[in-house]
């Protein structure tokens, strides 16, 4: 089991690299192949998260507003002032991600 475990002079990293290695978790070379896969999945992959990050903030917003709605026997007025923003905080989630990056 002290094999595994690595001498008391190796330093983590020298061990994590090993048990990367071992389990095969090494990235290998990129291709040309491999990188126009990648930045078509990344597209797919942007797409999607911009839809479901305005989605989730809507649907979370909608359910509070809801649940305020019905526990203190109002009008819908929380459930429009929380679709607002739920809306509003979905547009942003999507803007910081998509946006231009900010300055340093």
């Amino acid at each position: 089991m002290s094999e595994n475990m690595g001498g008391p002079g190796e330093s983590f990293e020298d061990r994590l690299r090993a048990a990367r290695k071992r389990q095969g978790m090494d990235a290998p070379a990129a291709t040309d192949e491999t990188t126009s896969t990648a930045k078509e999945s990344s597209a797919l992959g942007l797409g999607l998260r911009v839809g479901v990050e305005l989605v989730s903030a809507l649907a979370v917003a909608v359910a509070i507003g809801w649940g305020l709605d019905r526990w203190l026997h109002t009008l819908p007025l929380f459930l429009v002032i929380f679709m607002v923003l739920g809306g509003a905080a979905g547009l942003l989630n999507v803007w910081r991600q998509v946006g231009p990056a900010p300055r340093r």
